[in-house]
């Protein structure tokens, strides 16, 4: 196996990376995971490889993790995202897309319907409603999604986003 090339960058105590995720929804609800060892969840991607384009990197993430082929929809955001997490100023460029999940990846209200093993990390999947208050109550970043979760934008929207804008929101 070729060792892969994704796109991330230290320098010192800052990291930077460029990573990819999908929004998919089923009968009101939007698919959210997290690391098991981590209190927040995320929507589904993951970290670009140098020499794909966002959507292929979408593609092969949603293979490797839910074991299913998605569709590639529209780009709803591209974001300039800095965060502090582990120990790190992080300055991320993460592209938002929409995706069709197939009917065939199991859905349920209230319960984790997927969980995968990759090595150390290990992942798991949930649907959750697509409401403002839903994303809110599970603590899931990027914080600005949730504030438009409920009306997506029909045009691809760039933003630059800063945890600390929430404080003051």
């Amino acid at each position: 196996m070729t060792k892969r090339k994704l796109i991330r960058l230290n320098a010192g105590r800052s990291r930077f990376q460029m990573r990819v995720a999908g929004l998919g929804f089923r009968d009101g609800h939007v698919l959210v995971h997290r690391a098991v060892h981590e209190p927040f969840w995320t929507f589904p991607g993951g970290r670009a490889e140098i020499g794909e384009t966002s959507e292929e990197t979408l593609h092969r993430e949603m293979v490797e993790e839910l074991g299913v082929e998605v569709t590639v929809g529209r780009l709803l955001w591209s974001v300039e995202n800095f965060f502090h997490y582990e120990e790190r100023d992080w300055h991320e460029l993460g592209l938002y897309y929409l995706m069709d999940i197939p009917r065939t990846f199991p859905f349920h209200r209230h319960e984790i319907v997927h969980r995968i093993e990759d090595g150390d990390n290990q992942l798991e999947f949930k649907w959750v409603r697509a409401t403002h208050d839903a994303l809110v109550a599970l603590d899931i970043p990027p914080y600005f999604i949730a504030d438009e979760i409920e009306s997506l934008p029909l045009a691809p929207r760039h933003l630059v986003w800063r945890d600390g804008d929430l404080d003051k929101a």
